[in-house]
């Protein structure tokens, strides 16, 4: 399985403080049958400002450990970037990682509690350049709780929706779980993954929340939202 939200690097986030707990998440991520991890430190959020270069470094350092203790799991590059309009600018610049470098895919956080106005056209000029938006922890945004519809349209213009595995399996609550199956049911959902930030609160486990969709939609159908869309994803391809 491939996890493609994960705050895993130590010190740039409300994630792991350090190494070494970075590396026990990743040792239950391997233990869970996750292969593939993109490290996706908060940006441009106002309170974490992950910056492209510790990013590229704090991966590269971890690679090297999880090597050295030959553990079979390979951490890439990446970033939850919060939505701004200047997004377009940051992304030429290069002071924010799309999904494993690539500046094809993004990995774009709306507020919690409102949706901006002009999210549709953020999206769009991001479109213009390249940039693929994948909507982060849908499920979990209360406007879309309420009128989980509402992302329809985005999606049939080429969004991508991801949701959370613990919001599939009813830990994050009643709500979050209804909207994802909402979602999943109506086939507005292109990735699950575990958006873990630490040992206790949100661990990197992705095989309950596919053993639960797979009850809602289908064994196939679930499982490529842990392996082969996120595989086309890292390696710069479109799904299909």
């Amino acid at each position: 399985m491939i996890d493609i939200h994960a705050h895993i690097l130590p010190s740039l986030d409300d994630g792991p403080k350090t190494i070494e707990e970075s590396i026990e998440l990743c040792k239950i991520a391997a233990n869970d049958g996750i292969k593939t991890i993109v490290a996706t430190p908060h940006s441009k959020d106002g309170v974490y400002e992950a910056k492209s270069d510790d990013t590229l470094r704090k991966v590269k350092e971890l690679n090297l450990k999880l090597e050295e203790i030959q553990l079979d799991l390979e951490i890439l590059p990446g970033a939850e970037v919060h939505i701004n309009e200047r997004l377009v600018e940051y992304i030429k610049n290069g002071e924010v990682l799309t999904i494993n470098n690539g500046r094809k895919f993004l990995l774009l956080e709306v507020p919690f509690f409102f949706v901006p106005p002009t999210t549709d056209k953020l999206i769009s000029n991001l479109r213009s350049i390249g940039i693929v938006s994948i909507i982060s922890h849908a499920e979990r945004i209360a406007k879309f709780q309420k009128t989980p519809k509402i992302l329809s349209q985005l999606v049939k213009s080429g969004t991508l929706i991801q949701i959370t595995a613990q919001s599939l399996t009813g830990d994050f609550g009643s709500r979050e779980r209804k909207c994802a199956e909402w979602l999943l049911k109506h086939e507005m959902v292109h990735f699950i993954a575990s958006d873990v930030h630490s040992l206790t609160g949100r661990p990197p486990i992705l095989s309950k929340a596919l053993e639960r969709a797979a009850k809602i939609i289908g064994e196939k159908k679930a499982r490529a939202f842990v392996s082969h869309n996120p595989e086309q994803i890292i390696n710069g391809l479109d799904i299909c």
